[in-house]
């Protein structure tokens, strides 16, 4: 995919399809990092430290759930 820069005052700017957006998860309120080894720039977002919270959130819910299925399983 080619794309040209867009004047913006005096800066430049880089539209994006959203459809490549919402591949990688990226919409208006998401922090990029930028970063470029001289040669190419890249755009990464930021994610959110609090997935791995959600993540043992969930998993600490389903052990209450389920323990005695787990403990059944076990044997």
């Amino acid at each position: 995919m080619r794309r040209k820069l867009t004047r913006i005052g005096s800066r430049l700017a880089l539209v994006l399809d959203k459809q490549l957006l919402d591949r990688v998860g990226i919409d208006a309120d998401t922090p990029i990092d930028v970063s470029t080894n001289g040669q190419v720039i890249v755009l990464s977002p930021v994610r959110d430290r609090r997935r791995p919270g959600t993540l043992k959130k969930i998993v600490v819910e389903t052990h209450t759930r389920y323990a005695g299925v787990f403990r059944r399983l076990a044997e």
